[in-house]
């Protein structure tokens, strides 16, 4: 008896430390538990974008379990990455006070392009005074509206408002844009790249935290999106076969903890196809 009992605790102690190794930033030097990279082909790339890196945020729910030292980490590790863009996916902080000191950080990751952003559902109550800390630090701000990175057109980031109030007469801002140029399409949740017809090259995306709770990727019980596991996390296609990547997120709502679901920046290289 003493023997099963034995081979039942070490095998608990296993299962316990996996989790804890699938799931706590505080084993990393960079304050999440991961980057996460993806690599995106086309040839509808522009030559001079050929091998550019854009760097990914998105649910910071700063601090909710991302504390001040993790932030700092991770703008570290941003900076270190020396991406060609910054992406911000939304739901910045859990109350007004923080407003200022994430923005501050955040300022200080330069790129060449630039750092732009969209608004999440918990800057509902806040938006006025996000987006003046957004606006006094040069980060931009996309509200329903397309920005070109080249003079030319040939390339465009466009970003989504709210993508909770849509129905089916929603007309994307993509659908503007000229069929031949490149669009990156930021947008809080997935479920408006699948549910809106929103014409795109790759749609980054953030809210459903990847579960934030997961039994090794099996069983999730809360998915945050009405199309169960279909765009929980990862890279997908909805069904007009546009590439939907969504994040897990940095921080945590509601319950301040991560099982199997890491935090992580995502980092996006382009290439173009021969």
């Amino acid at each position: 008896m003493s023997l099963i009992k034995s081979i039942i605790a070490r095998m608990a102690a296993i299962f316990f430390a996996a989790i804890l190794f699938a799931s706590c930033a505080t084993l990393s030097t960079t304050g999440v538990g991961r980057i996460k990279r993806y690599k995106v082909v086309s040839e509808r790339l522009p030559q001079e974008f050929d091998g550019c890196q854009i760097a990914f945020i998105s649910d910071i729910h700063y601090p909710s379990k991302f504390t001040q030292k993790r932030l700092a980490r991770v703008v570290r590790k941003l900076r270190d990455l020396r991406p060609q863009m910054l992406l911000l996916g939304g739901d910045y902080v859990t109350a007004d006070d923080y407003i200022d000191e994430l923005f501050d950080s955040l300022a200080t990751v330069k790129s060449e392009y630039g750092t732009f952003a969209v608004l999440g559902n918990h800057e509902f109550s806040r938006r006025s005074a996000i987006e003046e800390a957004m606006s006094r630090r040069g980060i931009r701000l996309l509200k329903d509206e397309v920005h070109s990175l080249m003079s030319d057109g040939t390339i465009c980031i466009a970003g989504i408002a709210n993508p909770f109030k849509i129905d089916s007469t929603t007309v994307s801002p993509t659908a503007a844009v000229a069929d031949s140029a490149y669009t990156i399409l930021l947008v809080h949740t997935p479920d408006y790249a699948q549910t809106v017809d929103a014409p795109a090259d790759i749609v980054l995306s953030g809210h459903t935290h990847g579960g934030q709770v997961s039994l090794f990727g099996l069983y999730t019980p809360v998915k945050n999106t009405r199309y169960g596991a279909r765009f929980l996390r990862g890279m997908n296609s909805t069904d007009n076969g546009v590439s939907v990547i969504t994040t897990n997120g940095i921080g945590t709502s509601r319950r301040k903890i991560r099982i199997c679901v890491p935090s992580e920046i995502v980092l996006v290289t382009l290439h173009r196809a021969e």
